[in-house]
């Protein structure tokens, strides 16, 4: 199957990779490696890195480039590997564009700006613009509550239309925008819509989308991946016994009440516990406290996830 085959449509379940880090600026190399190989041992379909939950914006763009080629060379040619390239500046945008060609990236994404405010002729301006010139297809990454703008459905499907777009990642939590997205996207089989939100992946899947992109696979990556293969086996009971199961598991980690930083705070501890990687977050987000790492720890032992 050659690299097209797997991208256009995009199917199944593409975990949004976190970053281990070893200081502020510096990459915990041996927690990296563990991650790529524990998230690939789950079957999945694709690997994306620097978005939300790899702290993609946070990071200094050396150490993003870094973190490209090193998992671009350990991975290979074993699944595609996509890339943010989200930035508040067009042309580092491009630079981080150029940084996945080279490295061997499969496909780079990109939500809107998030600093100034536009219009959505703006953002259709700056996704041709970003189509025509990435080597690379590009993929919309729609996370409102983060940029403060959405790619409307409508843009969606006028970008469905230009030739290097090849999909959109939708992370806005709301189901009504994925139906209204496919309904206008029509006739576009090759373009992928993919959800975020993993409490919506089943319902997602029903409604039409090719697959999730869920932070929870960091940590458990064979649930959704099983879950995706009971949707195409049209085992309806076992993915919503799946969908349950992954949402129990990742309740206290993503939805204690907190903002993103508590989240990526305890996604990163939750690792840790495992012997995964570093728990270390980005600047200036602290790392959980010895009673907090204790609660998840007894968590994921609760739910049968153990050190590796």
């Amino acid at each position: 199957m050659n690299a097209e085959a797997k991208l256009r449509p995009l199917r199944g379940i593409i975990p949004p990779m976190a970053t281990p880090l070893a200081s502020v600026d510096s990459l915990d190399i041996p927690g990296l490696e563990k991650l790529i190989e524990h998230i690939l041992s789950g079957g999945v379909h694709a690997l994306f890195i620097l978005g939300t939950t790899g702290e993609g914006p946070a990071l200094s763009y050396k150490l993003r480039r870094e973190l490209i080629e090193r998992v671009c060379r350990q991975v290979g040619t074993r699944v595609p590997v996509l890339v943010g390239i989200t930035d508040t500046a067009y042309t580092e945008c491009l630079h981080m564009a150029e940084a996945a060609a080279r490295a061997g990236a499969a496909a780079v994404v990109a939500a809107p700006p998030y600093y100034f405010q536009f219009g959505q002729s703006d953002i259709l301006r700056l996704i041709e613009s970003l189509a025509s010139e990435s080597a690379l297809p590009l993929y919309l990454y729609n996370q409102p509550e983060l940029t403060k703008i959405s790619f409307s459905p409508a843009t969606v499907a006028r970008a469905a239309e230009i030739p290097n777009v090849w999909g959109l990642k939708d992370s806005s939590g709301e189901i009504g925008y994925i139906k209204q997205a496919l309904a206008l996207i029509g006739n576009k089989p090759e373009f992928s819509v993919l959800v975020g939100p993993e409490h919506l992946l089943a319902e997602a899947l029903e409604c039409g989308a090719h697959g999730g992109v869920p932070g929870g696979a960091n940590i458990f990556p064979t649930l959704p991946v099983r879950l995706y293969q009971a949707f195409l086996d049209g085992k309806e009971n076992e993915m919503q016994e799946l969908q349950a199961k992954m949402v129990e598991i990742g309740s206290p980690i993503w939805n204690s009440g907190e903002n993103e930083s508590g989240y990526l705070r305890r996604l990163k501890c939750a690792l840790s516990v495992l012997g995964l990687c570093s728990g270390l977050p980005t600047w200036p987000y602290q790392q959980s406290t010895p009673e907090e790492q204790q609660q998840i720890e007894d968590h994921l032992r609760q739910h049968g996830i153990f050190p590796a």
